[in-house]
C-alpha cells in the first residue's frame, strides 16, 4: 500500500549488493526534492528520497557511488549488513588491490586448503563439517604473516628501528599497535586493503618505536616515509564500515 507522509510517497523497497554486503532500502518520492537524498537511521535503515523526475533505474549507480558512506552510516548504528552470515561459494572478497571470487570444493584432499588462482580463491574442504569462512580467514592470516612481516623488516632497515616481536591478530577496532616493549601487532584484515595503505599502517607502528605518542615529531617521521599518509588514513576511515565486520563465518 502506498503511504503519504509530508509529501513523501513510499513507492518501493529493495536490496542491493555494496562491497559484498546486502543492503535493504526503502525508496520514497518527494514532490519538493530537487536531488536524490540518502538517509540512514537506527529504526528504518537506509531510505532513498528521490525527486519526481528521477527514474528508478538510476538508483543502483547512485547507491554504488555512495557505498562507503552508506556502509559507514549503517555501521554507526550497529547495523552492518550481512555481518555474521555464512560464506558461500561465489562470494566476492577484497584482497589487496583487487577482488577475489570464492570457489568452494568439498570432499577434495586430506586437509582444508585455500589456493589463489588469478582472481579466484579456490577453497578445498575435506569434510562436510569444515567451515568455508574459517578456512578463508586462515588463508588471510597466512598471507598477512608473510606480507606484513616482509614489509616491516624492509621498513625497519630503512627507518633505523627494530621491533621485538610481530604478531597477526583479529582486533575489531585497531589496524595495528606497538607496545612499550617494542612488540608489534597487526590486524589480518589489512589483507583487504591496498598495499600502499598496509605500508602506511606498518610505518605508523614503526614510528612509535621512536615516538610513543602522536606528537608533531611522530607525524613528521610518518610523513618522511609515507608522504601520502593523509590519503591512506582517509581511505581507512572511509572503508571502516566495510572492513570492520568480520568475514562471514
Amino acid at each position: 500500500m502506498v503511504r503519504t507522509n509530508h509529501r513523501l510517497l513510499t513507492i518501493e523497497t529493495g536490496k542491493t549488493i555494496l562491497a559484498g554486503q546486502t543492503v535493504s532500502y526503502t525508496v520514497k518520492r518527494s514532490f519538493r526534492a530537487r536531488y536524490i537524498r540518502l538517509e540512514v537511521c537506527r529504526e528504518t535503515g537506509l531510505t532513498v528520497v528521490i525527486p519526481r523526475s528521477c527514474k528508478l533505474r538510476e538508483l543502483p549507480q547512485v547507491l554504488w557511488r555512495k557505498r562507503h558512506w552508506i556502509l559507514r552510516s549503517l555501521a554507526r548504528y550497529g547495523n552492518v549488513p550481512s555481518a555474521g552470515r555464512e560464506m558461500k561459494s561465489g562470494d566476492i572478497i577484497p584482497y589487496l588491490d583487487r577482488e577475489l571470487e570464492v570457489v568452494e570444493q568439498r570432499g577434495v584432499g586430506k586437509a582444508d586448503t585455500a589456493d589463489l588462482a588469478e582472481n579466484r580463491l579456490v577453497v578445498s574442504l575435506k569434510s562436510a563439517g569444515s567451515k568455508l569462512g574459517l578456512v578463508v580467514e586462515w588463508w588471510y592470516r597466512q598471507q598477512a604473516e608473510k606480507l606484513i612481516r616482509k614489509r616491516a623488516d624492509e621498513l625497519c632497515a630503512r627507518m633505523g628501528v627494530a621491533y621485538a616481536r610481530l604478531s597477526i591478530r583479529g582486533a575489531r577496532t585497531r589496524w595495528g599497535s606497538c607496545s612499550q616493549k617494542g612488540n608489534l601487532s597487526f590486524n589480518w584484515k589489512l589483507m583487504m586493503v591496498p598495499e600502499s595503505v598496509i605500508d602506511y599502517v606498518v610505518i605508523h607502528e614503526l614510528a612509535h618505536l621512536k615516538e610513543m605518542n602522536h606528537s608533531a615529531r611522530f607525524w613528521q617521521l610518518v610523513a618522511r616515509q609515507c608522504p601520502a599518509w593523509l590519503d591512506c588514513r582517509r581511505w581507512l576511515r572511509n572503508n571502516q564500515a566495510r572492513l570492520a565486520a568480520r568475514l562471514p563465518g
